[in-house]
């Protein structure tokens, strides 16, 4: 059998995945998860939150029925919190500026 010299082994699978198939596409998913559980980066910072946004994007589209539902509901009321403070300030600043 030739080796695919595209294929990249991820280092988890010498660590802590030793004797499962680093050519799985579960045990790929699996290395990537741990990755993310383990990641120890300052979450203070617009990159790290940035990255927990992506995290959270990801994880909704892999999830399914309740959960998908659950996520999208999170999703739109983050949004609609922004929106309704945006307008509280704008109403704000306008009243303001109208004295």
């Amino acid at each position: 059998m030739a080796e695919n010299p595209s294929f990249e082994r991820h280092p988890r699978f010498d660590d802590d995945l030793v004797g499962l198939d680093p050519r799985d596409p579960e045990a790929q998913a699996f290395a990537e998860h741990l990755d993310r559980m383990q990641r120890c980066d300052p979450a203070f910072t617009i990159e790290a939150s940035l990255r927990g946004v992506a995290d959270f994007a990801e994880g909704s589209n892999r999830a399914g029925g309740l959960r998908w539902w659950v996520a999208a509901l999170v999703a739109l009321l983050i949004i609609v919190g922004v929106l309704i403070s945006a307008w509280d300030i704008v109403g704000d600043l306008l009243a303001w500026l109208s004295r």
